[in-house]
C-alpha cells in the first residue's frame, strides 16, 4: 500500500518491535497527528477470547471522563411524558411512528445514537436489518432501551462509547481528538481498558488483552503493553 508523505515521517518516529507504556504511547500518538483536522485518536483492543461462543462475548458501556470530542446526534423513540423528558434533555430528533416511515422511505440516517423506550421496541422491530448493520438499533446491554431516557441521552452526550468484541476478537474504540493532548487521552485510555477488564468473561482463558493499538485517523498503529495499565 503506497502511503502518503505525512505518515510515512510520522511512521518514522515508532518502533513496531516496541510494546510501548501507555504514557509513551499516548504521547507519541500525539505526534503522530499531522493532518489538517483534528483527528480521532482510536483504540484496537484484541481479546483472548472466542467470540463464536454466547458466553465469551465482550460487550458494555463506559463514559469517557473528557468525552470523545464528538457532537454525538441522538435519536430517541419514546410517547408521551417520555418524549417529553428526551426534548427537555437535548435529544435531537424525538418521535415514534414518524421517525420509523422516515428512516425507512427516506433512507434517513442522520443520527448517531438510537434510544428507546421499552414499550418503542415492538414498533421499531422491523428497522432492525437497517439499523443492526450500522450498528445503530437501540439494545438493553448498551444502556440504550431504557425509560430514562434522560439519564442516557446526558451520558451519551458527556461520552458515553460502547465496546463491542467482533467476530475477530477486537474492539474498536475511540478515545479522543488529537488536540486533547496527552493527559486526557490518558485518562480516557486508562477508564477505557479498566471497563474491558471488568468485562472478562469467566470463561476466557490465558492471556485476556493479547494486544492493545492506538492511533490516529491518519496516523500508524502504536503497540501498547497491556500489562502496564
Amino acid at each position: 500500500m503506497k502511503r502518503g508523505k505525512k505518515y510515512i515521517e510520522s511512521a518514522k518516529l515508532i518502533d513496531r518491535s516496541v510494546q510501548y507504556d501507555p504514557e509513551d504511547a499516548v504521547e507519541l500518538v500525539t505526534q503522530t497527528a499531522k493532518a489538517k483536522f483534528d483527528e480521532t485518536v482510536e483504540v484496537s483492543v484484541r481479546l483472548g477470547v472466542d467470540p463464536r461462543y454466547a458466553d465469551q462475548q465482550v460487550r458494555g458501556t463506559v463514559v469517557l471522563p473528557h468525552g470523545t470530542g464528538r457532537t454525538v446526534r441522538v435519536l430517541v423513540f419514546a410517547k408521551g411524558d417520555f418524549a417529553t423528558a428526551a426534548q427537555e434533555a437535548g435529544a435531537d430528533y424525538v418521535g415514534a411512528e414518524d421517525l420509523v416511515e422516515k428512516i425507512e422511505k427516506e433512507n434517513w440516517f442522520d443520527f448517531d445514537v438510537c434510544v428507546a423506550t421499552p414499550d418503542m421496541m415492538r414498533i421499531i422491530g422491523r428497522l432492525g436489518r437497517t439499523l443492526g448493520p450500522k450498528g445503530l438499533m437501540p439494545n438493553p446491554k448498551s444502556g440504550t432501551v431504557t425509560n430514562d431516557v434522560a439519564k442516557a441521552i446526558s451520558e451519551i452526550k458527556a461520552g458515553k462509547v460502547e465496546y463491542r468484541v467482533d467476530k475477530t476478537s477486537i474492539c474498536h474504540v475511540p478515545v479522543g481528538k488529537a488536540s486533547f493532548g496527552k493527559e486526557k487521552l490518558l485518562e480516557n485510555l486508562k477508564v477505557l481498558i479498566d471497563a474491558i477488564n471488568r468485562a472478562k468473561p469467566s470463561t476466557a482463558k490465558g492471556v485476556y488483552l493479547r494486544s492493545v493499538v492506538i492511533y490516529t485517523t491518519m496516523g500508524p498503529g502504536i503497540r501498547i503493553n497491556g500489562l502496564k495499565f
